[in-house]
């Protein structure tokens, strides 16, 4: 009895040992909860709120930090350790596997709408918001390509370009001569107390100024990370080009990425602590639940279920079809980087945690997932592309619009496009829902329809989009695993191979594979083979990995 507890205690020791951060976060997740409806109870007032969030607050702080070195360092470093073919082939998978699930994604999204049919349930809100100025799709348009192209680098490390739309007064100037003549209007209005006497009040009305709206260039708060991207990409692939040249870039940009990762070991300590202030003030925050509930309940479950399938069963299965293995290991690997987009709701925070469950528990080669994982927390937004199809589909449904078939797939088509220009930040899809809406002519002043629920709904999307990215880092580990592999085993070991005669040691200098003869701490051992050739085996000490190198008549191959 005494050795069975014993055996059941050790596995219990090291099941914590190795899951004891998951285990923490989600029991984080589940006292956030509960503690954040406890307090709602307290009636705490919003000083009070904003205290209490302190500490989720330095959580967010903490992974926004990480944000720019890491995807700067790992996409230079890793596109620079690819030759332009395995680059080229990988980034033409990558984006057409993200366009394509996007688009199944929307498409899941616009039937599950289509069947649960949540507007007729809504009541829509006598709001007049019409006088607020609203971004045209075409300025979305044309603001999501600006930023791809950031005029200033520096600037775009804190803001990103947005279109600015000013209100503009005209007023029309009238000759003496041709000024139309006003009749003021008289009013007699009778006193309270003595009904004889009758004050006479002289009105004069004046018509509305005309106000005209002019567009003109402006910025957002907030990392313009698609231009970002767009530059250390393009950078990353020409210190490739560049050779031994661009080396010393290279190099830094790989110690900073480590250097990254190691910050983000030690700052996994504080998430547990991050996680259950952040959930438990977001829940202090938000309106009476009930209310809303009766109001966008049926659309919140709709929302839900669509990612659900998504999530699920459409990317697992895909996953299991390309690779033939198991999703349920492969996604049991970045549970903890689900549960921190679950608390942030940001994909480019959770980033770094990404990063580190695909290197550490699901081994990803480290050059994919430095160019997959920050091209996918900017264009791949899984989550955020059914969501807008779903919003701009109830949004027609409480307006009583019914929409055809060459709208739904205008619908299809502009909400996928609209979720590459979404920032991997908190609510970012509801800028980009203008273009979605304003597509088909529905009114964009029914986006405050949905805006109860959005910090909820964010949250699941989120995780949908850190999935989606995950997910796909392991599909093109998995297709270009031979690229990979054959520029690992350029040179194999002597060892390993049958014996290796002078063509091959040759074939093998032409490759490339040379050493230098002149390094300290090396060993030769000379040997003489039929009398004609001299070779020598150097071999290198004080190093991690030995090597040995053969020169055979003024030929070297590295080993």
């Amino acid at each position: 009895m005494a050795v069975a507890f014993a055996a059941v205690s050790i596995q219990i020791k090291e099941v914590f040992k190795r899951n004891g951060l998951l285990i923490l976060s989600v029991l984080s997740v589940i006292i956030g909860c509960s503690l954040g409806f406890f307090l709602r109870t307290k009636h705490l007032s919003e000083q009070e709120i904003k205290y209490f969030q302190f500490p989720g607050e330095l959580l967010m702080r903490m992974l926004k930090m990480l944000i720019l070195p890491l995807v700067v360092s790992s996409l230079m470093s890793g596109l620079a350790a690819l030759d332009a073919k395995a680059s080229s082939r990988l980034g033409l998978i990558t984006i057409a596997y993200y366009l394509w699930t996007t688009f199944v994604a929307v498409i899941i999204g616009i039937i599950m709408v289509s069947i649960i049919h949540p507007g007729g349930a809504a009541q829509k809100e006598s709001i007049d918001d019409s006088g607020k100025p609203i971004m045209s799709s075409a300025d979305a348009l044309l603001d999501l390509i600006r930023n791809m192209f950031p005029s200033n680098l520096v600037q775009a490390t804190f803001q990103q370009y947005r279109t600015k739309i000013v209100p503009i007064v005209v007023t029309v100037k009238v000759a003496g001569s041709e000024a139309v003549t006003r009749m003021p209007l008289i009013y007699g209005i009778q006193a309270d107390n003595d009904s004889e006497i009758i004050q006479n009040i002289s009105l004069d009305i004046t018509p509305p100024p005309e106000i005209i709206y002019k567009s003109g260039p402006g910025s957002s708060d907030g990392m313009n990370v698609l231009g970002i991207v767009i530059f250390s990409a393009t950078m990353g692939i020409m210190l490739g080009r560049m050779g031994k040249n661009g080396m010393p870039l290279v190099s830094f940009c790989q110690c900073l990425n480590e250097s990254v990762m190691k910050i983000v070991a030690v700052a996994t300590c504080y998430f547990p602590l991050g996680i259950v202030f952040l959930i438990a003030g977001k829940i202090l925050e938000m309106d009476d639940p009930t209310a809303i509930g009766k109001k966008l309940g049926f659309y919140a479950i709709t929302v839900v279920c669509g990612l659900v399938v998504h999530g699920l069963f459409v990317l697992p299965m895909l996953y299991l079809f390309i690779t033939k293995k198991n999703p349920i290991v492969y996604i049991r690997g970045i549970l903890q980087a689900l549960l921190i987009a679950l608390a942030t709701s940001s994909s480019s925070a959770t980033l770094p945690i990404t990063f580190k469950c695909l290197l550490e528990n699901n081994h990803i080669d480290r050059r994919i997932a430095r160019f997959v994982l920050p091209v996918g927390a900017t264009i791949n937004m899984d989550g955020t592309a059914l969501y807008e199809a779903v919003a701009a589909i109830f949004i027609a449904q409480v307006n009583n619009y019914e929409l055809d078939f060459g709208q739904i797939i205008t619908v299809s088509i502009t909400a996928t496009a609209a979720s590459i220009g979404a920032a991997g930040i908190p609510q970012a899809g509801l800028v980009t829902m203008v273009i979605v809406l304003t597509s088909v002519g529905l009114p964009t002043d029914d986006i405050t329809l949905i805006i109860a629920v959005d910090w909820a709904l964010d949250r699941f999307r989120t995780m949908i989009n850190v999935l989606g990215d995950a997910l796909a880092a392991g599909i093109m580990a998995h297709i270009c695993r031979k690229n990979f592999t054959q520029e690992n085993d350029e040179v194999p070991l002597i060892c390993e191979t049958k014996p290796t005669s002078i063509n091959q040691i040759m074939s093998y200098q032409r490759n490339g594979c040379t050493n230098d003869a002149n390094k300290a701490d090396k060993q030769i051992y000379a040997v003489t083979i039929d009398g004609t050739h001299n070779v020598q085996m150097e071999l290198a000490l004080g190093t991690k990995k030995d090597h040995c190198t053969i020169e055979m008549d003024e030929l070297e191959t590295k080993v």
